[in-house]
């Protein structure tokens, strides 16, 4: 059974979004839900768990209202696998492009990465144990004591017997002083000549008819096994050294079978497949005809099944899809969510539409969040050593001009606010550390952001700035 135990509640969930996300209430409090049903699932009667479906999440908004951060925030929140898609690239199976099922392989791609991080950090002292061990090897190598097979009616030189007590524990006190030094670190300069293993390149190709995308990794994954493993001398300093065989040796300890195992687990029990631009491939009439319309809905009748629950062959092993949430997201500007094919929609249940942006929420965007805009920056010229402040005053001036220039121009929602800060800050960007030495102290003011952009929304010629 899946460790649940740090599953947040949807109170706890919502709070979490809020840091990083101004609004969009009713998207959080759904997404929460979803969430929070998968702790649920899992603590439910064992004869009910099979039955109980996902409610997959249909989320509804112009491009910049926080679709995309919403649901990448979700899977940070669940520390779950993750992927994120764009319904765009992908084609109708006999196309040339991606097909549908490459989305399972990568979320499984990822939960495989994620689970074998978290075992990596479990055998993390075995390995740094075993490093130092090689490391110490490569500085004052051992005194075997292993004593050659003697011809018959002659003693070994290499015997126990033949060998002074007091060179080998000149050799333990030296190799243990060494070892205190290279956990100190004051051998991290050093150079040493260690072994590494060469990744050998399979050079598969394909002839005659394609073959796709699971049969190919299978085929190179299986050659890849076959080749011997290859290795070459690197020298290095120990620093590095420690850097490239603690991952080598943190790979021996771990069992792949079992990381295998509990990824897929992982990956059918809390994985998040996010579908973005999901309106791209509905046809705007839905009454069939020909051209594109025609391929979008083949895309979305390859969807069909991976949502609804099926099997995908991926190079770790079969993934069942019934219980990965699905959460597709559109602007619906010229489709609208009924030109999906019925089934499709179906299996969307949950609907939310995602609010605009209103200029006090682009205000509020600019000042609250964890990593809002104004303290990226902050921090970029905090390398500097510069400090840079924005007054009250003049967030709410670029979150006017940001929202005027969206209604003027084209409405790209939150995006608007990269384009338009950076307008504002290049000058000092660029001055900063030739013309604006360290210690100096930036502030902006609402007169100087009027100063500098005031034209921006009346002469349209400077959208290709801002754009």
């Amino acid at each position: 059974m899946l460790d649940t135990t740090q599953y947040l509640t949807p109170v706890q969930i919502v709070a979490e979004l809020d840091k990083y996300i101004i609004g969009q209430h009713e998207a959080k409090r759904n997404v929460a839900i979803a969430l929070r049903n998968r702790w649920r699932r899992m603590h439910a009667a064992a004869d009910m768990q099979n039955e109980i479906v996902p409610n997959n999440i249909l989320m509804i908004g112009a491009t910049g209202v926080g679709k995309t951060e919403i649901a990448r925030r979700l899977a940070s929140i669940a520390d779950a696998p993750f992927t994120k898609v764009e319904a765009s690239k992908f084609t109708e199976v006999g196309y040339v492009g991606r097909d549908v099922e490459s989305m399972v392989r990568d979320l499984v791609e990822q939960s495989v990465n994620m689970v074998k991080t978290r075992r990596k950090e479990e055998v993390k002292s075995q390995a740094a144990q075993a490093v130092e061990d090689i490391i110490l090897d490569a500085l004052i190598p051992p005194i075997t004591t292993t004593p050659a097979k003697p011809y018959a009616g002659f003693s070994s030189v290499n015997d126990d017997s033949q060998m002074p007590d007091s060179d080998q524990e000149l050799n333990e006190r030296t190799r243990e002083k060494f070892r205190v030094k290279i956990r100190n670190g004051e051998l991290d300069d050093r150079k040493i000549e260690i072994k590494v293993q060469q990744n050998s390149s399979t050079g598969v190709g394909v002839l005659g008819p394609g073959i796709d995308e699971a049969s190919m990794m299978n085929i190179q994954e299986m050659i890849s096994g076959m080749m011997p493993k290859k290795t070459r001398k690197r020298k290095v300093s120990i620093a590095e050294a420690r850097k490239i065989l603690l991952e080598e040796e943190a790979v021996k300890l771990i069992d792949m079978d079992e990381v295998k195992e509990e990824a897929i687990r992982k990956a059918e029990n809390a994985g998040v497949i996010f579908i973005d631009e999901i309106d791209k491939i509905a046809s705007a009439s839905n009454k069939g005809g020909g051209g594109p319309d025609v391929s979008r809905e083949g895309v979305q009748r390859d969807l069909l099944p991976i949502v609804e629950g099926s099997t995908v062959s991926t190079k770790y092993g079969v993934i069942k899809t019934d219980h990965i949430l699905f959460v597709a997201a559109g602007a619906f500007h010229v489709a609208k969510p009924s030109d999906l094919i019925p089934e499709l929609q179906g299996r969307f249940p949950i609907r939310v539409e995602l609010n605009s942006l209103t200029k006090e929420d682009f205000y509020s965007i600019l000042k609250f969040p964890k990593n809002a805009l104004t303290k990226q920056y902050e921090a970029l010229l905090q390398a500097e050593d510069v400090e840079l402040t924005f007054s009250d005053d003049a967030l709410h001036k670029i979150a006017e001009i940001a929202f005027e220039v969206n209604a003027e121009v084209e409405n790209i929602g939150a995006r608007r606010l990269q384009t338009v800060v950076s307008q504002l800050l290049n000058e000092f960007l660029f001055d900063v550390p030739d013309k604006i030495g360290a210690n100096a102290k930036i502030i902006i003011t609402a007169e100087m952001v009027d100063e500098k952009l005031s034209g921006m929304v009346k002469n349209r010629d400077l959208s290709q700035y801002i754009l």
